[in-house]
């Protein structure tokens, strides 16, 4: 591992001494089943290219490896898209990690929003402890020039957006997880659902770094900002074929901030995805020195007190991740 105390943007004066990790992910393959990392192998449809490397076991050990050093106090694991039958086992499975390794704290399970049994699904996924916020991806446009519109699955599917307008009776939020030239239309989907809490993955996927493509990504963002109720994560800033860029990367979280304000935004580090790119002392850098403009208060909302709150999650932050047996 390399010192992180060097970084391209010069030394880390404001590294956070507690954080909150509000994405990342964990399987075991043997007996169960992830249709996209065992049979469905296609490096050409994964947004980051090759993932022939997730293609193995990432459980919590190897999560703590990834993150030695790092102050992690608690974790919320999104679903890994297990085979979709099994949403309820793989909520069952975190919980049992869960008392074994101490983490994660929070858990977003999936549920199919076009499930003409979804009511029961959302039920029983509420009923563990753990569990608060769905995550259900939309059918999406494979790039900004193409169309989904009329199939089902997507943000114009009113059978499916009357199954995502059941989480707020659940008490459930839902992770929105589309590419940017899909922002302004899942902000008009939002606004069909009154009380209905969002938190937007890896700050919208914003793939095209050109200056056209950010300012589209920014119009979409700032579509869905003007929601109170849509939060973000800082996460994922990688791109397919391309090197880890810490400069043009903290410019994407300082964008994201000004659009949503610090209080919506958390930190989350998308393992073991985004290791992919990058190393996490070295994403770690990158958002220290995106935020190190920002008041301490600030700071410390982004790296744990905003997740905390969104996710409801009462572990005691000083109690770090890697104390638990």
């Amino acid at each position: 591992m390399r010192n992180v105390d060097t970084h391209p943007q010069g030394t880390v004066s404001n590294r956070p001494t507690v954080i909150v990790d509000a994405h990342h992910h964990l399987w075991q393959l043997q007996d169960t089943h992830y249709p996209w990392l065992q049979d469905e192998y296609d490096p050409q449809a994964f947004f980051m290219g090759d993932y022939a490397a997730l293609r193995r076991d990432f459980m919590p050990g190897d999560y703590r490896l990834r993150m030695q050093g790092q102050p992690i106090a608690a974790t919320v694991h999104i679903e890994a898209e297990r085979a979709r039958p099994d949403a309820l086992l793989e909520t069952e499975w975190l919980h049992r990690i869960h008392q074994q390794a101490g983490f994660p704290n929070a858990v977003v399970a999936h549920a199919d929003f076009a499930d003409a049994d979804l009511a029961s699904a959302l039920r029983k996924q509420a009923a563990f402890p753990l569990v608060r916020g769905i995550r259900c991806k939309p059918r999406t446009a494979a790039d900004p020039n193409g169309s989904v519109r009329g199939q089902p699955g997507t943000l114009h599917d009113e059978q499916w957006l009357q199954g995502l307008a059941l989480l707020p009776q659940h008490g459930l939020s839902w992770d929105l997880r589309v590419p940017f030239w899909h922002l302004a239309e899942a902000a008009d989907a939002i606004s069909l659902i009154p009380g209905l809490t969002v938190i937007l993955n890896h700050a919208g996927l914003p793939w095209d770094r050109s200056e056209r493509g950010l300012a589209a990504w920014r119009k979409g963002m700032e579509a869905l900002a003007r929601h109170d109720l849509v939060h973000v994560k800082l996460s994922e800033f990688g791109l397919r074929d391309t090197p880890w860029d810490p400069v043009q990367n903290a410019r994407i979280i300082r964008d994201t901030i000004d659009i949503f304000g610090w209080q919506r935004c958390v930190f989350a580090s998308n393992l073991p995805v985004a290791g992919l790119r990058v190393d996490m002392p070295t994403l770690i850098d990158t958002v220290c020195h995106a935020i190190a403009h920002l008041p301490a208060t600030a700071q410390a909302a982004i790296w744990h007190d905003n997740a905390l709150r969104l996710y409801r999650i009462n572990t005691p932050v000083a109690a770090h991740i890697w104390e638990h047996s």
